[in-house]
């Protein structure tokens, strides 16, 4: 359960539906956990619409060029901590929730801001590690050991 002050927006509330089904819910976090706008991001002044919007777009080429080798792994790290900072600061305008509790379950609480770079520096250096080794598996990425 979320506690809400009467100054929060409903609308920025992380998704907590009990009854959702396993695929909604599955579908729910993964939206809350890799987007980090929120509902009133379409209402943003242009540029830095544009500007989060272009990010995101080089922060995939980037990773599309890692995965085809036309890229080296320290490139695509510094892009990915340049794309983590901006995360952070998105999601305190957009999403400023964490989980409470097991990560498993339902509970958010308000985030200050070393709850967010926390929060936001874990997720993307599981969903980067999880990407190398993708890539590394798939053969796109020599490892060599001295």
């Amino acid at each position: 359960m979320v506690k809400q002050h009467a100054s929060e927006n409903e609308h920025s509330l992380p998704p907590g539906n009990k009854q959702a089904s396993l695929p909604q819910w599955l579908y729910e976090e993964a939206k809350y956990h890799l987007f980090p706008w929120g509902p009133g991001f379409l209402a943003q002044k242009p540029a830095i619409f544009a500007g989060s919007v272009g990010l995101a777009i080089a922060v995939t080429v980037a990773w599309i060029l890692a995965a085809t080798g036309r890229i080296a792994p320290a490139v695509v790290i510094a892009w990915w901590t340049g794309w983590s900072v901006y995360e952070g600061i998105c999601r305190m305008h957009c999403k400023p929730w964490v989980k409470e509790g097991p990560w498993w379950g339902n509970q958010y609480r308000r985030a200050k801001v070393p709850d967010m770079v926390a929060y936001v520096a874990t997720k993307n250096l599981l969903i980067g590690a999880a990407l190398f080794w993708l890539l590394y598996l798939l053969g796109v990425l020599p490892v060599t050991f001295k």
